[in-house]
Order: structure tokens, then sequence, then C-alpha cells
């Protein structure tokens, strides 16, 4: 539908013209011809949102991030997927940004300027710039991102999260159609989960956490979860520091919550079973190796015990099953919101992919 929208406001413009018989004439040639009356543009540009244009220089900085210090080679055909993976994505930051300054949601310097501060109290100057270097950035693309994700999260939380309300009656129902859930046969603990580790980024993934802050080797993970540790120790508020800085892609925008596990799947990481067994809700864990299959080290842990729940099944009144339903609930609307709200915008907008268009048209040579 973008597409058939952005032709026919192309054809538009290529069409008005103050005599009528040069109107019939164009308009006969369009019609015979359609790409040949689209608005040109640059080799430089590979989309464009409502006339803006996406530029490539930008799209190779994040290709290049994302292999980070892979040193796997891929095909033509996996490299231009990822391409066409993060256009897409900037094509719909590009959408909500120009929504959010229609509202006057855009993020200011100063609140830039201090997301940089905390990314930077880690590191002296010097390592600051080398983890830049290191991703393939330079300060002002990371101060873009930063812009754009805190844009996207006040323009969310205006148009949908204030909007979204858990009833009593909507818990109880849930309730009552998954009472087996709440049916504890084994006891269960709520973990959070800060991990750092040397493995390289999939080339999908363009970030892992709020920083993108991502280490590279043994000894700057070593480094990393020590500093981390640290300030978890002074008082620095867990789930803040997950988002920040843990490296593990299921649960870093989470705050690091991994939600209940098993006392039967702990058994399974013996040192973080007898690690947990030590800790009051609250608590954490010292430092603890991550493995692969194979049992080499690939990372470092840190586990914080929120709850631990005893077998059995646990009644609507307990506040913490309320929270828990009230959450996922939460959780699926939110989701659920942004989803058929982005694609509204996208029906707004006039988008022009023309990367794709290469793509499809020599592909189809």
């Amino acid at each position: 539908m973008l597409q058939r929208l952005s032709m026919g406001n192309s054809l538009y413009q290529a069409l008005k013209f103050p005599q009528k018989v040069a109107f019939i004439g164009v308009a006969a040639l369009c019609f015979a011809g359609i790409s040949g009356c689209r608005r040109t543009h640059g080799p430089d540009v590979v989309a464009t949102v409502n006339g803006k244009p996406i530029m490539r220089s930008e799209v190779e900085q994040l290709y290049q991030s994302n292999l980070g210090e892979s040193k796997q080679q891929q095909t033509k055909e996996q490299a231009d997927i990822v391409r066409l993976n993060i256009i897409h994505q900037l094509i719909d930051e590009e959408i909500l940004m120009e929504r959010a300054a229609k509202l006057n949601l855009t993020a200011s310097d100063e609140e830039v300027e201090n997301q940089i501060n905390e990314f930077k109290a880690p590191y002296t100057q010097e390592e600051f710039n080398k983890k830049l270097s290191d991703s393939h950035q330079t300060l002002d693309d990371l101060k873009r991102q930063i812009r754009r994700a805190k844009t996207e999260e006040k323009l969310f939380n205006k148009e949908i999260n204030s909007k979204i309300n858990i009833t009593d009656a909507d818990i109880t129902a849930y309730y009552n159609a998954h009472k087996s859930e709440f049916n504890l046969i084994e006891p269960m603990y709520h973990l959070a989960r800060i991990m750092v580790t040397s493995i390289p980024l999939p080339p999908q993934q363009q970030t892992v956490n709020l920083q993108n802050s991502k280490a590279t080797n043994d000894a700057e993970a070593k480094k990393k979860i020590q500093t981390l540790h640290n300030r978890l120790e002074s008082g620095e508020d867990f789930g803040l520091l997950a988002q920040n800085f843990s490296e593990a892609p299921d649960t870093a925008s989470n705050g690091g919550d991994m939600g209940f596990v098993s006392e039967s799947q702990l058994h399974s990481s013996p040192d973080v079973y007898n690690a947990i067994q030590k800790l009051n809700p609250g608590q954490i864990t010292d430092i603890l190796p991550v493995y692969d299959n194979q049992h080499k080290t690939v990372g470092y842990a840190i586990f914080k015990l929120i709850d631990k729940q005893a077998a059995g099944q646990r009644e609507l009144n307990d506040p913490r099953v309320q929270q828990t339903i009230r959450g996922q609930l939460r959780d699926a609307r939110q989701q659920l919101l942004r989803n058929a709200y982005l694609e509204m915008l996208r029906d707004e907008a006039r988008v022009e992919n023309f990367f794709a268009e290469e793509i499809f048209k020599n592909g189809a040579q």
C-alpha cells in the first residue's frame, strides 16, 4: 500500500503542467512507463520517508557494526538481507521520529547528554573512544541513536502506554482461564541477570543494550563485569545497569528480568543453583562464569534473586499473582498496540525503498 501511495504522489507531481495538452501527453508517457516518472535520487540515497533521505553511509555503518569482530564471510545475498532489514528499521524509526516531532516529543540535547555521561561512566575517555571505534561509530552516531531511542520511548509512553488500563476484571478473567499456571509443582525462583560475553553479535542484530556496549574479548568481559559488580555493591539499580550494559539479548531490555525459573532448571547449572541458594530476595551473586556447550568459559554473569515461591497453588488474592498477571496483560497489549500504531503511521507515510527495488530488479534478470 505504501508503494502505491508513493507512486501516486510522484505521478501527481510529474503531471502538474499548466497546459491541458501537455498534461495528457505526459500522463500517457507515465502510464506507458511509470518507472520513468519517479523522482530521481542520488546513488547515496537508499530510501526516502516523506521525501527525507536515508543514506547508504548510515546503512553501511550499521551493517559494519552488526559484523563487529566476526570474521565470518557472508555471501552477497546474506549481506543484502541484513541491509534490507536495517533499511526497514531505519524507515520505521524515521516514521516514528516525524510523528514525535509533530507532537513536540523529540528528546532534548540535555536528555541525550545525560545518557552519554551514563554510558561513559565505567570507562576512561580513551577506553570510551576505543569502544566507539570498535563499533564503527562516532560520538555523533551514538548521540543520534540515543535521541531516537529516547524519542521513541516518549512517543510510546504518550500515545500507547498511558492509554492502557488493566482492570481487576481483566485479572480475574485471566486467572480463571489459566489457574493451572499458578499451581507450582516445585519451588520457583524469580531471577534477574546481567551477562557479559566475548561472543560476537549475530549479523542481523544491531544492538544488545541501551549503551550498545559489547565486550570483544575475555579481558574486556572480565573488566566490564567486575565494574558492574562494583557498581551494584555500591547500591546502583540492577535493572538500569542491565538495560544499559547487559549482553543477554533476551533480557537486557527488561532490566535483566528472567521471570520465574524452576528449581529443576536451576539444577542444570550447579554453580548458579548453589549461588542462588545462599541469597535472600534482593541480594546478588558473586560473578559466575558462563559456559558454552563444551563447558568452555565464554562470559560472566551476575544474578539477582527477586523472589522465591514454594510449591503449591497460588490464589487470586495473592498480590504476586495479581502483579504477574497485570504485567503479562500490559506487555501483551503494549506489543499489540505498538504494532498497530506503527502500521497506521506507515499507511500515512510516503515511503520509497530504492535499495529494495534495486535488489528485486537485479534478481529478476
